[in-house]
């Protein structure tokens, strides 16, 4: 191993960000064993826009699971910047989560009875950030998705749209290496959809986050630069496409 989540995380040299070799993943055992990742190998480099796509049973959940450090391969290697991720201990994958990870999910997952800047707040609560240190990052990760102004807020007080800015503004308010979505629009009617694919683009471009998506959505998949698709817990194809400006 060349170093836990302390002295990984910070060096914007290292191009490759997400390695997985030679990945598989079996649940169960015997008769019963489903095989849903097959000796996978996939790079991805800092500053990268990737769509994970494939039917369901295809492996492309799991892989993301993988990846956001929530399941562990049966067999080969995960590297997070040259650390293999199963050889940190579990308080150490826990710091890789909440420090360089961050989450972003159909269900958005906000707490109902609880502010726009509360819930932001979150990731950094579980930093053990004091409170007014808090307050001020969350506050300009609400203004960096537009809803400065909208802080005290609970999410009924919200539309889809903007609940799920909230959302973003969570997973973005550590300042993470990489942030995870997982069929991100899939709660979003059509132009809900295609406003927040621009912001996250957005974001990718003008702030250099490496962005990791899963979805089902061509007209979505096609805002990533590239898109790796997923067949039967393998890698069919991998390719490069300009992205939707």
């Amino acid at each position: 191993m060349t170093g836990g989540p302390e002295s990984f995380g910070d060096d914007d040299s290292l191009s490759t960000i997400i390695q997985l070799a030679s990945v598989s993943k079996i649940y169960g055992r015997d008769e019963s064993a489903v095989t849903a990742l097959r000796g996978v190998d996939l790079t991805i480099r800092q500053g990268e826009f990737v769509a994970v796509m494939g039917s369901s049973g295809s492996g492309k959940s799991t892989c993301m699971n993988i990846i956001g450090c929530l399941d562990s391969p049966t067999s080969g290697s995960y590297f997070f910047r040259g650390a293999e991720v199963d050889r940190l201990t579990r308080d150490q994958r826990a710091l890789l989560r909440r420090k360089y990870l961050g989450f972003v999910f159909q269900g958005f997952n906000l707490l109902d009875r609880t502010s726009a800047r509360e819930n932001v707040e979150l990731p950094l609560v579980y930093l053990g950030l004091p409170p007014a240190e808090r307050r001020v990052l969350a506050g300009k990760a609400l203004e960096t998705v537009g809803l400065a102004g909208r802080e005290a807020h609970t999410p009924s007080e919200l539309s889809g749209g903007q609940q799920q800015r909230v959302a973003i503004a969570r997973a973005i308010v550590a300042n993470p290496a990489v942030l995870l979505a997982d069929e991100p629009t899939g709660n979003l009617d059509s132009t809900r959809s295609h406003e927040f694919m621009r912001f996250l683009s957005e974001l990718n471009r003008e702030k250099g986050l490496t962005v990791v998506m899963v979805t089902h959505e061509p007209d979505m998949a096609a805002y990533a630069r590239r898109v790796v698709n997923f067949v039967d817990g393998a890698v069919e194809s991998d390719r490069q496409q300009a992205g939707v400006a």
